[in-house]
């Protein structure tokens, strides 16, 4: 393959998916997260549901096909149109890819906030670690904060989605940490330096 820009295009792109699929498949093995996720029966319909969609499908297509579906959680109900985000840009392999996107509603909820805000800038690409990275930081603040309306959570997307429309440009995973352990420490929860938010 010639070594121009769409073949290394090309080479990310199929980087990003490779690592995408890690991702879910470790998703699904690991049963250890602090918050646990939405119950697989409590996704009612979903995955029925999702079955007439051809896949691999971006946020857009997945709304326009099923945005009404409900899941239900703890925190209360949602539609699959406030957990993923209306773009073309990112993309589900599969319906166990959605399922494991909306499990943690609260979290889902604030990606997707980040994602549209991302997509207003004209030369960022919100690459998948740096995604996975913010996603991280949302669900160790959802274990920290757990009691207390996820305040944490929406403080800290508020922050991101602050430095996208101030700064035009993506804040870096470790400022997102830093921040959220900021938040942490002010709000008097104890973030010790061998966590994810302990920097």
């Amino acid at each position: 393959m010639a070594d121009d820009k769409n073949s290394r295009e090309k080479q990310a792109r199929d980087t990003d998916r490779r690592q995408r699929e890690r991702d879910v498949a470790a998703e699904l093995e690991r049963g250890d997260e602090p918050e646990p996720p939405v119950e697989a029966e409590e996704f009612g319909d979903l995955e029925s549901e999702l079955e007439s969609v051809e896949f691999p499908a971006t946020g857009a297509q997945l709304i326009a096909a099923a945005g009404d579906l409900k899941v239900e959680s703890a925190d209360g109900s949602y539609t699959i149109e406030e957990l993923l985000p209306a773009t073309d840009e990112e993309t589900f392999d599969s319906p166990v890819a959605v399922s494991v996107a909306v499990q943690r509603p609260t979290v889902a909820a604030a990606m997707k906030r980040v994602v549209e805000a991302s997509e207003t800038l004209p030369n960022a690409d919100l690459r998948w670690s740096q995604r996975k990275a913010y996603e991280m930081t949302f669900k160790e603040l959802k274990a920290i904060d757990a009691d207390d309306d996820d305040e944490g959570i929406q403080a800290i997307s508020d922050w991101i989605i602050e430095r996208i429309r101030d700064k035009e440009k993506l804040p870096g995973s470790r400022a997102v940490r830093r921040q959220a352990a900021k938040f942490c420490r002010e709000k008097g929860y104890q973030v010790r330096n061998d966590e994810w938010l302990g920097i």
